[in-house]
C-alpha cells in the first residue's frame, strides 16, 4: 500500500522516473519504446539488483539453461518491463496500435458468447509481456473489462500510475478492503475483470510453478465459482518486432475445487513462460516461502 507521505527518497525516485517517462513520451512511439527497454537494461536492472534476481530465479527453476541463455535472459526481461511500462503509460496511442491486434486461440468464442449473454468474466494473466495489452485490445473492442492492481509502495509514483492504467481501461480496482469490494460488485453485476495470479501472497495455498511450490491466491478460482464467473486465462505477447503484441484467448477453466483451478491457472502461465521465457517477470521474488524469507534451496 502506498505510504501516507512520501518520503524523500519517495520524492527523488519519483522525480527520476517522471523525467525519464517525460522523455521517452516526446519521442514518436516507434523510438520510445526500445529507449526504455534500453534504459531499463542498461541503467535500471544493474541500479535495481534486478540482474542478480533474474540470475537467482533461472537457477531456481532452469538450473541447466545454458550461461549465454541467462546472459541474454538478464538483458531481455529488464528491456521487456521498459517496453511494457512506456506502454501504460501511452496511453491512446498504445490502444490504438493494439485495435487491429487479432484475439487468437480456443476460448475467442465462449468470449465473445458471454460479453453477449452479459455473463461475468476474470481473466486470468500474470506479469508476462504486457499485462495490459490485453485489457486495452478487448476496450478498443467495445468490452468493459476492469483491472485489480497492487498500489505502489510510492505513493508520488502511484498515484501517476494508476492514472495511466485507468485511462486504459476502467473501472481499476486496489488491492485494498473497498477496492475488492466493489470489484466484486463489478462481477456480482455480469463485468469483467483482469486477474494477476503469480504474484507472492503471504497466506496463499502451495501450488505448482514452473516445477517449483509457490505461495498462490486460491481466490481468483473461488470467485469464478461463486459467482458463475467465466475463468478465462488470457496474454499479451509481444512479437518480435518488440512493439506490437498478439493476445492469446484459451479455453475457461472448469469449475471445480480452488486447488485444481488455480493449479491450472498456474499451468497455463507456465506454459507460456516457456514459450516466451524472456517476456516473464522474472524479477519478482516469486518462490518466498513467508515476507522477508527464502527456502534454503530458494534463490
Amino acid at each position: 500500500m502506498p505510504r501516507d507521505r512520501p518520503s524523500l527518497s519517495d520524492r527523488v525516485t519519483n522525480a527520476a522516473a517522471r523525467g525519464v517517462i517525460g522523455l521517452a513520451l516526446a519521442l514518436p512511439y516507434r523510438w520510445r519504446v526500445p529507449l526504455m527497454g534500453w534504459v531499463a537494461a542498461r541503467i535500471a536492472a544493474p541500479l535495481a539488483g534486478w540482474d542478480k534476481r533474474v540470475r537467482a530465479n533461472l537457477a531456481h527453476v532452469m538450473p541447466d539453461l545454458p550461461e549465454a541463455e541467462v546472459r541474454r535472459m538478464v538483458r531481455r526481461v529488464p528491456d521487456n518491463i521498459g517496453r511494457a511500462l512506456i506502454e501504460t503509460y501511452s496511453g491512446d496511442t498504445f490502444r490504438a496500435r493494439l485495435r487491429d491486434a487479432p484475439l487468437n486461440g480456443p476460448g475467442v468464442a465462449a468470449l465473445e458468447a458471454a460479453h453477449r449473454g452479459g455473463r461475468p468474466v476474470l481473466f486470468i494473466t500474470g506479469h508476462f509481456g504486457n499485462y495490459e495489452a490485453a485489457r486495452a485490445a478487448l476496450t478498443m473492442r467495445g468490452y468493459t473489462v476492469g483491472g485489480l492492481y497492487n498500489p505502489m509502495e510510492n505513493p508520488l509514483f502511484n498515484a501517476h500510475y494508476t492514472r495511466a492504467m485507468a485511462a486504459l481501461g476502467e473501472p481499476i480496482f486496489p488491492r485494498s478492503r473497498k477496492g475488492m469490494a466493489r470489484m466484486v460488485r463489478h462481477v456480482r453485476g455480469g463485468g469483467m475483470v483482469g486477474l494477476i495470479v503469480d504474484q507472492f501472497i503471504r497466506h496463499g495455498t502451495p501450488l505448482d510453478f514452473l516445477g517449483k511450490p509457490a505461495l498462490t491466491a486460491l481466490s481468483a478460482a473461488e470467485m469464478a465459482v461463486k459467482y458463475d464467473a467465466l475463468a478465462i486465462p488470457i496474454y499479451g505477447i509481444r512479437r518480435p518486432d518488440g512493439l506490437d503484441f498478439d493476445v492469446l484467448v484459451e479455453e475457461p477453466i472448469p469449475h471445480g475445487a480452488p486447488e485444481e483451478m488455480t493449479q491450472a491457472m498456474n499451468d497455463s502461465l507456465a506454459a507460456q513462460v516457456r514459450k516466451h521465457p524472456e517476456q516473464w517477470f522474472w524479477i519478482h521474488r516469486r518462490w518466498k516461502t513467508k515476507p522477508g524469507a527464502w527456502h534454503p534451496d530458494e534463490p
